[in-house]
């Protein structure tokens, strides 16, 4: 049976890269990570067939990417529908580095993209996950993921699928934040104050 499948890995961008980061004509953020992983099984206990993920990134390529709708979401529900609202990026291009799947994001400057690069700009670590839909073959202690496998988007989420597996970013010189909540709910207090939304604390 079809289900909505979401895989999650560490997205590590620190903030010097960051403040190194080459804008599109746009002026927007171009950030670079890997996004998935063929042929090893994940936190979720699933396995993705290198052939299964290669024909969904040829058809997410000359799809969504081609036709600058390669949307992604910060944070995610359980769904097969990216909602607008929450969009906080677009990839812009995807390519293979061995089984990993790299790909290269632009943060758009939507009230969901401002959090995200915020939250890079303060060393926060950020998962990025997959959405798809398919079925699931149980073998052994591994979940296979079938042929019918369909390839939705990548978000951006708070907690990695394999438990512990944070990617910290470092800065030299910079102490990261002792409190990572306390720092995330101060950026997004700033944020919402600097567009007049600023919260009764």
């Amino acid at each position: 049976m079809r289900q909505t499948l979401i895989d999650t890995l560490p997205f590590s961008i620190t903030p010097q890269q960051l403040n190194e980061s080459i804008k599109n004509k746009r002026g927007n953020y171009l950030v670079e990570g890997r996004l998935q992983s063929a042929e090893t099984k994940n936190g979720n206990g699933r396995f993705y067939p290198r052939e299964v993920l290669e024909r969904e990134i040829q058809r997410y390529t000359e799809g969504p990417i081609k036709e600058k709708r390669a949307l992604g979401e910060l944070d995610h529900p359980d769904s097969a529908i990216i909602n607008l609202k929450n969009v906080s990026h677009n990839i812009v291009e995807v390519f293979w580095e061995g089984d990993d799947v790299m790909g290269k994001i632009e943060i758009l400057p939507t009230p969901s993209g401002n959090i995200l690069k915020e939250l890079f700009k303060a060393g926060i670590s950020i998962g990025v996950s997959s959405r798809g839909m398919g079925s699931l073959q149980e073998i052994g202690e591994t979940l296979e993921v079938q042929d019918d496998f369909e390839l939705l988007c990548w978000d951006f989420v708070s907690t990695p699928s394999t438990p512990g597996a944070y990617v910290a970013p470092l800065q030299e010189g910079l102490k990261q934040p002792t409190k990572p909540y306390q720092e995330i709910n101060r950026i997004l207090t700033d944020i919402l104050c600097n567009n007049g939304n600023c919260p009764l604390i």
